[in-house]
């Protein structure tokens, strides 16, 4: 029998169950679609400790391949935001899939090389550039990162390496080899499957004196 005001508020707390309802960085490697461009689960959840997402920032996801780490960080708080850079329109398409099912539908995916698409974005608060980082596209993404933000970016190869162990020589910030190993059957025993070992680093930029 309450009267309620013509002015109200409702908020409503979504709950879910299974493996994709937490919001903690590292969702199963099975919760993305992919054609093998992932950003596996454990390097995943490193990256996103670095990058370390915060209510109402931006982040660029560059060569996005599935979304995997744009989406993550868009799942840590409803205010984070997001853009995927993607240069095959095929994963980008599979990025906005991805990012429907998973529960953050308003992550912008953006198809294009991203020495075209960066130009015209809005500055990011934190940027992730995967495996196939080269010179060129981490000083663009330096250039347009806020002061204060993180740039964590991953090597697979020697030569992506070289260019991430000159960049954190010039803007400082800490290099990471990690190597990661998996049990897997061999014949009728298990033993441990070593992954190509990747080198991330990352970096955060002095704020403005």
């Amino acid at each position: 029998d309450e009267t309620v005001p013509a002015l109200n508020v409702v908020c409503v707390e979504v709950r879910g169950e299974g493996p994709y309802a937490s919001l903690a960085a590292g969702l199963p490697d099975e919760a993305y679609e992919h054609d093998g461009q992932l950003t596996k689960r454990d390097l995943r959840a490193s990256a996103l400790a670095h990058l370390m997402p915060r209510p109402g920032e931006l982040l660029w996801d560059v060569g996005a391949g599935a979304g995997s780490i744009a989406i993550e960080w868009s799942r840590a708080h409803p205010r984070c935001r997001a853009i995927a850079v993607e240069r095959d329109p095929d994963r980008a398409e599979r990025i906005a899939a991805n990012a429907a099912r998973l529960g953050v539908p308003g992550l912008t995916v953006v198809q294009g090389t991203a020495q075209q698409a960066l130009a015209g974005l809005p500055r990011p608060d934190a940027v992730f550039v995967g495996g196939g980082a080269d010179a060129p596209v981490l000083d663009a993404c330096w250039a347009a990162l806020r002061p204060g933000g993180r740039l964590v970016a991953h090597a697979v190869t020697l030569e992506t390496e070289a260019v991430l162990v000159t960049r954190c020589r010039d803007w400082g910030g800490t290099l990471t080899r990690i190597a990661l190993e998996h049990v897997e059957r061999l014949g009728g025993y298990h033993g441990w499957k070593p992954a190509r070992a990747v080198v991330q680093w990352s970096a955060t930029k002095p704020a403005a004196p």
